[in-house]
């Protein structure tokens, strides 16, 4: 019963991660990622300020382990922008399947700030999922295609949040780890969107899709800790993997993208990695 309901959340998870995309892209040509980051924040925070007041969590906020929510924050911030700025430029499965690389990076990232061993499986898996890598992007000599090279840091800098995230559920809660990841975004945003004196308002047009884009990132974050809070990893997280087909057939139908057999293979072998991380952590 609990693995149906955690493969519901996660069902979810990948709803809501979806839904962004499409907004992000909605609106990427009247806001530069910096603004849509701050005006998502400010959305995220007053709904985490809501729900936290209404089920009595607000208490559970304090100054406890702040140096590693500033830099916990300061990852996903670099990564969710780098996403944002990657999502126009090139097809949707493209980029969510150089997202994918994330769980490999924490795989090589572990070690240095969780004190995990490095072994040969854990460099064979990695290696795969990199060779998947150089198949999505192609790399052409001579020539840089800077969405790649966005989505695939934007994996690293979602890699390094989700390490410190590991170290944060153990102390902190998830009222507290979502008001620091809200609260923070907004100082950043204001700090990068407004360096040069000019922050855009958004348009009566834009202001649905910023909304979706603010609800639709913490549900995500939501389910999937409701998710892995009721069944273990390996058995939910290859639910997520349905999210990279289902982002390929709306990039395909909405925005005339196409696939290609390369795109496909790449994809293939980075969740095959992804899928043997998660068999070796079972």
């Amino acid at each position: 019963m609990n693995n149906r309901r955690a493969a519901l959340w996660m069902i979810g998870a990948i709803v809501s991660f979806t839904s962004m995309a499409v907004a992000g892209r909605a609106i990427s040509g009247q806001l530069d990622t910096f603004e849509i980051m701050l005006y998502r924040s400010i959305m995220g925070f007053g709904i985490v300020l809501a729900v936290a007041k209404s089920v009595g969590t607000l208490g559970e906020i304090d100054l406890k382990h702040f140096r590693l929510h500033l830099l916990r924050n300061i990852f996903h911030f670099t990564g969710q922008n780098l996403w944002f700025f990657a999502l126009p430029l090139i097809p949707l499965a493209q980029l969510f399947a150089l997202e994918f690389t994330s769980p490999i990076w924490v795989l090589l990232l572990a070690p240095f700030f969780l004190g995990e061993g490095l072994t040969l499986r854990k460099i064979a898996i990695a290696a795969l999922g990199f060779i998947g890598v150089l198949i999505v992007a192609r790399p052409e000599i001579g020539s840089v295609n800077i969405g790649i090279v966005a989505a695939a840091c934007a994996a690293i800098g979602f890699a390094g949040a989700a390490i410190l995230t590991r170290k944060l559920t153990v102390q902190n809660s998830l009222t507290k780890i979502l008001f620091f990841l809200t609260g923070l975004q907004i100082i950043f945003g204001l700090i990068c969107a407004g360096y040069d004196g000019d922050i855009a308002l958004p348009s009566v047009a834009a202001a649905p899709w910023l909304i979706l884009i603010g609800a639709a990132g913490l549900a995500a974050h939501f389910c999937m800790t409701k998710s892995l809070s009721l069944a273990p990893a390996s058995l939910v997280m290859p639910v997520d993997f349905a999210r990279l087909p289902l982002i390929a057939v709306i990039g395909v139908v909405f925005y005339g993208e196409s696939l290609d057999f390369y795109l496909c293979l790449g994809a293939a072998l980075i969740l095959v990695a992804n899928y043997l991380n998660l068999k070796r952590q079972a």
